[in-house]
């Protein structure tokens, strides 16, 4: 084994690499290299010695690159910057933070949340260091810490959160125009580490949590997308305890007021919503509004429509299969509504999946209490506290009438459980799911259209699902416990799926038919390379850029973002400093 030591000379230490070997079966030292003087060494390791040595290093440039273009062409920058307010007796008109604005500040931080998403404290050290961000910005990037983004998203007040995304939806429409269609609205939240005690915060609340974390203080996110190219149309950040049906009622208003300062034709879309967000004082507010709606309804609450279609049904031909369909106008809620009954066959597909790990786990659970009841040294129970127990265990939705069970007495004052599945109840329950029940004030539709476009909500499910992808666009994790804080976050979260979504839209009108997920990956993986030459000469070293070796699917990518030149000179942005 090699290693490394020092051997004195004329008074003078010198470094070589020694190995040792067995000679006539003694070890014995034999130098593999002479490596000089500390210096010396130190100038080998530094690539500063003969002339022809070099250092390499390379840089992940695709994505960012792409997305800074995409950002220069709807000038982000600078209507961000427009909607800024110095709140520091110190800083100008517009302020600044080591030489960069609020707008170019919150656009790398949302071009963070795109392609790796970090912790502000984290932007640097886990993204931005190995991108060309410095390169193609020239810019010092080390000096963005935690402070220099809270400091400028201080600056950006909540009221002109709503005007900024305006302003950027109407030059995003100038390149690309929504085509008649519908808008798909839909809500979800996201659980925080906010302390309990922290009263600055009156956004975090304590709810029903869709990822299970009840016992942490949540805040709620709602969404309007459209359906064709999945542009996100008006975000809103609420309270984390409002219901679905509530956030709903108050922010139809919000999505009629931004579809005019679009000028979106509202006869020509239809917004799409799920059946948590109805109630009859909704959905009048919808008529109030004129706005067209492809809504759904409670099966459980409206048995008397699914009575109505048995034995009605016709065949509908969608996307090349067939669906059983009721369709009738019957009013609901004081309105004359096109009503539509058809069984899902995934839908029940994941409801029986549910439905017997339920009825597993139940039986699981009553033999251990059985097991718990026949040890002689276990608690006796009364019969009543005995069958409350027993039902607290077999219940659940869907479960009702689905385990059956006797208490037994025995001699000596204990129980044991006889359980058993009741069949009959099993076949009627599998009979009965499945169903869903669309409604819509498109009665001049088919129903196939209207089916398509109730369908058309898993695209805003596939959007929560991307921010929440932890790999790209992830809220979190964020570290703020403000209301202004937390609301500019998530702005600056939307904004990257947005930059994020333009991209693929581009990518998939020249053929790629990749994932958003995928697309961010095949970006980041093109990677510019730096070369630095030492000569061994007095003067700077040279230094030689060039983009890595690509797949074709790369190349092509390249191409359509036309990146090819991007990496042979600086970016001018305005915000920074140096160029504005």
């Amino acid at each position: 084994m090699a290693s490394l030591q020092v051997k004195m000379h004329q008074g003078r230490k010198y470094w070589c690499i020694v190995e040792s070997k067995r000679v006539n079966g003694k070890p014995r030292s034999f130098v593999v290299e002479y490596l000089g003087t500390a210096d010396a060494l130190l100038a080998r390791l530094s690539n500063e010695g003969d002339g022809g040595q070099h250092k390499v290093k390379s840089f992940s440039h695709g994505a960012f690159a792409a997305l800074l273009a995409i950002a220069r062409k709807l000038d982000i920058v600078s209507i961000i910057n427009r909607h800024t307010l110095s709140r520091r007796s110190y800083w100008p008109e517009q302020p600044l933070r080591n030489n960069l604005t609020a707008g170019i500040t919150l656009l790398l931080a949302a071009m963070g949340r795109a392609c790796k998403p970090t912790s502000k404290l984290g932007w640097y050290d886990d993204w931005a260091r190995e991108t060309t961000c410095d390169h193609l910005l020239r810019i010092s990037s080390a000096r963005l810490d935690s402070q220099h983004f809270w400091d400028l998203m201080d600056c950006i007040p909540e009221e002109a959160i709503e005007k900024i995304e305006q302003e950027i939806l109407q030059k995003v429409l100038e390149y690309y125009p929504i085509e008649a269609g519908t808008l798909l609205y839909d809500t979800t939240n996201f659980y925080t580490f906010i302390d309990s005690t922290n009263d600055r915060c009156d956004i975090a609340r304590r709810a029903r949590n869709k990822q299970k974390r009840h016992d942490l203080r949540q805040i709620g996110l709602a969404l309007a997308v459209t359906q064709k190219n999945h542009i996100p149309l008006l975000h809103h950040t609420y309270r984390g305890n409002i219901s679905d049906c509530r956030v709903f009622g108050e922010i139809i208003f919000a999505i009629k007021k931004r579809m005019e300062e679009l000028k979106i034709d509202t006869e020509q879309h239809t917004i799409v919503f799920d059946r948590g967000c109805n109630s009859k004082t909704n959905l009048e507010k919808v008529s109030e509004l004129k706005l067209h709606y492809v809504g759904a309804l409670t099966p459980s609450q409206h048995g008397e429509i699914v009575q109505a279609a048995e034995g009605k049904y016709t065949t509908v031909q969608i996307d090349g299969g067939e669906l059983e369909v009721y369709r009738e106008k019957r009013e609901v809620w004081g309105e004359e509504r096109t009503v539509l009954v058809f069984v899902s066959e995934k839908l029940k597909n994941g409801q029986l999946r549910g439905i017997y790990q339920s009825l597993e786990k139940r039986q699981i659970l009553l033999g251990k209490l059985q097991t718990r009841l026949l040890n002689p040294r276990a608690k006796k129970y009364s019969r009543k506290t005995l069958e409350k127990l027993v039902n607290k265990i077999i219940g659940g939705q869907f479960m009702k009438g689905l385990i059956e069970y006797e208490l037994i007495s025995l001699n000596d004052g204990s129980w044991t459980i006889i359980h058993w599945i009741n069949q009959k109840n099993i076949t009627e329950l599998e009979d009965s799911l499945g169903f869903r029940i669309v409604m819509t004030n498109r009665h001049d539709w088919t129903s196939d259209k209207i089916i398509k476009s109730f369908h058309g909500q898993a695209i805003i499910e596939r959007t929560f699902r991307e921010i929440k992808n932890p790999h790209h666009l992830a809220v979190r994790p964020q570290f703020h416990w403000t209301d202004q804080k937390i609301r500019v976050h998530y702005f600056i979260c939307v904004l990257g799926y947005l930059l994020s979504t333009l991209l693929l839209n581009d990518a998939q009108k020249n053929g790629f038919a990749g994932s958003l997920d995928h697309l961010m990956d095949a970006l980041n993986e093109i990677r510019l390379s730096r070369r630095i030459i030492y000569s061994g000469k007095q003067g700077k070293p040279k230094i030689e850029e060039s983009l890595e070796e690509m797949s074709q699917e790369q190349q092509t990518l390249m191409q359509i973002f036309n990146l090819s030149a991007m990496h042979l000179k600086p970016f001018k942005m305005q915000g920074v400093n140096s160029y504005s």
